[in-house]
């Protein structure tokens, strides 16, 4: 029997002034982690080595010039930078946000040549790149993909996805439409579906306004925007709920009972998120046919180069991107070679006879 082969990760380093190196190093110390996939890090050799010794993480890698190179059983950087970076740690500057920029491009090239199956971002600050509004949105255009992104939170206990994602508090309402809610609960149920293989699933979807509005007294959005996109939805045969009061759902962990929650807006969704599953939280772009994940931490730059940072949600989201992949190989699989149907709207009276049971036939033996 064939053996099946490693999935091939491509991991960008991230913000080269914050904890990517460091995330990336510890993940990849434990030797069991080259069982399960082949990793190809996008980056700088000279900065891997710099942080190597800085922070004692005594990591082999092997350095390659293209994908196609990529050693199983090794941890692959692949040379995106070949001069120098200058590290300046725990502070975001324009080189250290060129440098992420530049593992992120040329990681897309990459995808879009087949040359790995997934994407695990390591954290960047979009203060650093130019035009940058998120890995979700860079991805989407960059790949010139006709499918919408939808950014999920998850860890075992606990999915959220945002409606609105870095908008600005006093500009949430007004970007929050019927349509979108609709649209973004349509991606996240398919992603649960598909990526998650959950048979069916249940949405909690939360209010805009505090105490859902109060009937109007605190805003009308409940009743004008959220509730008639719940009613599409429930009609189109999801099974979706709410709205709920944001603060109420958390404080009695009512998530437990559903298998997605969507929020309105970034705060909404983030805070309950982080205070939860900070630690071991992932980040996930649904809806794209690239599969990307990413640590739910950011860059972490106060952290930098301190050698305190957890790397297990990095691990989890490795981990995550590898069962997605493998989610949606056998989910697709059975859909590449339907059945034929038993019978055509034409058939002739031969099919009938053939398929017909006799009256008088003897019972079948068990």
């Amino acid at each position: 029997m064939e053996q099946e082969r490693k999935i091939r990760i491509a991991i960008t380093h991230g913000d080269t002034n914050g904890v990517g190196y460091e995330v990336i190093l510890k993940a990849f110390a434990d030797p069991t982690m080259l069982e399960l996939c082949t990793p190809i890090i996008y980056g700088s050799p000279k900065v891997a080595a710099y942080y190597s010794k800085a922070l004692n993480i005594e990591t082999p890698f092997t350095i390659i010039n293209k994908a196609e190179d990529a050693h199983e059983n090794r941890l692959n950087l692949l040379t995106v930078i070949e001069g120098e970076v200058k590290i300046d740690l725990g502070e975001p500057t324009n080189e250290s946000g060129e440098a992420a920029k530049k593992a992120i491009d040329r990681a897309l090239i990459d995808y879009k040549a087949g040359l790995f199956d997934v994407l695990v971002t390591a954290p960047v600050s979009k203060n650093s790149i130019a035009g940058f509004n998120g890995h979700t949105a860079y991805i989407e255009k960059a790949i010139d993909s006709e499918k919408k992104g939808l950014t999920i939170l998850t860890n075992e206990d606990l999915r959220i996805a945002l409606v609105t994602n870095n908008v600005a508090i006093k500009d949430v309402a007004e970007s929050i439409t019927k349509q979108k809610i609709v649209e973004k609960a349509q991606i996240f149920h398919q992603a649960l579906h598909r990526d998650m293989r959950i048979s069916s699933p249940r949405i909690a979807v939360l209010a805009l306004n505090p105490r859902c509005g109060e009937e109007g007294v605190l805003g009308d959005e409940e009743q004008t925007i959220i509730k008639p996109a719940i009613d599409e939805l429930v009609e189109q045969g999801l099974q979706v709920f709410g709205p709920y009061a944001a603060d109420d759902f958390f404080g009695r962990s009512a998530y437990f009972r559903f298998d997605g929650v969507l929020a309105m807006y970034h705060d909404q969704g983030q805070t309950p998120f982080k205070a939860i599953a900070y630690e071991n939280g992932v980040r996930y772009s649904a809806g794209l046919e690239l599969i990307r994940t990413a640590p739910a931490h950011g860059a972490n730059f106060a952290a930098a180069g301190k050698n305190i940072t957890d790397e297990q949600s990095l691990r989890n989201a490795i981990f995550t991107a590898i069962d997605i992949w493998r989610n949606r190989q056998n989910f697709d699989e059975p859909l590449k070679n339907p059945l034929q149907k038993l019978y055509h709207e034409k058939r002739d009276d031969s099919e009938k006879v053939r398929f017909h049971k006799k009256q008088d036939s003897r019972p079948e033996e068990d």
